[in-house]
């Protein structure tokens, strides 16, 4: 062997034997860090609801694990990824979530559409998605699959809460629908979970319409002949609700049309404020649940943005809640099918009280809140006073999932 191999050959074998002794070093650093990535809107329609998720998820892991961003000596990291509402855009970022950054679990999206896209990448990387807030009954319904966990509540638990506020016999239902798999699927249950009153026209727009005219005078159209009470029940979500649009045109007044609709963010519920005894039901409130939990989160939100925590703030503290309570019980460990096994059943404490994972599908069970529309000078929002809470055991939400 030449000098110059011989040199050759000793350099290769030292850069081999400082590799082998960086790699147990790599390991040693992964081993004691616990990787989440949020994808969620941090641009796009449903921003809004994106940058309150991510509050209630970083407020949900401070408070889950008592201010130490650790779960079993292991530090939580969070890696977030911007899917602009986009269902392509959603899918390719988990898939370099967990391939590239290597992230141990998911959480998100905002969106429906991008929920459903981004499902099968769970199941290709054997992968835990914590669905919050995307609601389709699909997403733990046809397309899910075992990876699929949710804390969001789903078009279902919606559509049971708001039949119980509407379903009078006799009245007369048009629906106000955005024509993706968030209004869709929410309109099929809702029709489902009716007994007593009747739709007699679905209207389905873009979900971008500004210019609701047209949509709501053919809904004027069905309904305005019509014997008995009559309403307009409203299913949008995004910066551009038709609610402005149906307070200017009177409709109570001129047909005794009504309008009805679930809860929503604080800025959307500013319109609530023209239609006051409006009813249905919501996923939250910030002053309607009484639990040690909802309290710390109020009081903490205030402290730090000097505002109350809105619609999906409590959503992202309840799946940061949910995460670290089944790593405490995992002790840590990340194994997926240790997760699946620990996390199906699993109850823990929320802002809105105690969910339960059903085993069968992964859908947290909660309450919903019937509420009324009250005009309080001291809001500038439509305040939702509490008429009653729906407990879980009181929806009989459909398994859907033909697992």
């Amino acid at each position: 062997m030449s000098p110059i191999q011989r040199h050759t050959t000793r350099r290769f074998a030292i850069a081999a034997a400082t590799a082998a002794l960086a790699l147990p070093g790599l390991a040693l650093a992964a081993d004691k860090e616990i990787r989440i990535a949020h994808v969620y809107s941090k641009t796009g329609p449903l921003e809004a609801y994106g940058k309150q998720t991510q509050t209630g998820f970083m407020m949900g892991l401070d408070y889950a694990t008592g201010g130490t961003m650790t779960v079993a000596g292991k530090k939580l990291v969070v890696i977030e990824k911007d899917d602009q509402g986009k269902p392509d855009v959603g899918k390719s970022l988990l898939a370099a979530a967990y391939g590239d950054d290597k992230a141990d679990i998911a959480v998100g999206p905002s969106s429906s559409g991008v929920a459903l896209a981004m499902l099968p990448v769970a199941e290709e990387y054997k992968k835990i998605l914590l669905v919050e807030p995307a609601v389709a009954d699909s997403i733990t319904g046809e397309k899910w699959n075992k990876y699929i966990f949710r804390t969001g509540r789903n078009s279902s638990q919606d559509a049971i809460g708001n039949a119980v506020a509407s379903d009078i016999a006799g009245l007369n239902i048009g629906i106000l629908a955005q024509d993706y798999a968030f209004g869709r699927d929410a309109v099929k249950a809702y029709k489902e979970a009716l007994k007593k009153a009747k739709i007699v026209h679905e209207e389905y727009l873009p979900t971008a319409t500004t210019d609701f005219t047209a949509g709501i005078q053919r809904l004027v159209d069905a309904l305005k002949d019509k014997p008995g009470p009559k309403v307009i029940a409203v299913v949008w979500a995004g910066a551009t609700p038709p609610f402005g649009a149906l307070a200017a045109l009177d409709l109570q007044k001129r047909y005794g049309i009504g309008v009805g609709s679930g809860g929503n963010i604080l800025p959307a519920m500013a319109a609530y404020k023209q239609f006051p005894g409006m009813e249905g039901a919501t996923y939250y409130y910030f002053g309607i649940p009484k639990n040690p939990v909802n309290e710390w989160l109020v009081a903490n939100h205030y402290k730090q943005f000097k505002a109350p925590p809105d619609f999906f703030t409590a959503g992202g503290m309840s799946a940061a809640i949910a995460l670290v309570e089944a790593l405490k019980k995992t002790g840590g460990d990340t194994a997926t099918n240790k997760l699946i096994k620990t996390m199906e059943g699993m109850s823990f404490e929320t802002p809105k009280g105690k969910m339960t994972f059903r085993a069968e599908d992964h859908q947290a069970m909660q309450s919903m809140y019937h509420f009324k529309i009250k005009v309080d000078p001291a809001f500038p929002w439509g305040v939702p006073e509490l008429v009653r809470e729906i407990k879980p055991e009181e929806m009989n939400v459909p398994i859907r999932n033909k697992r």
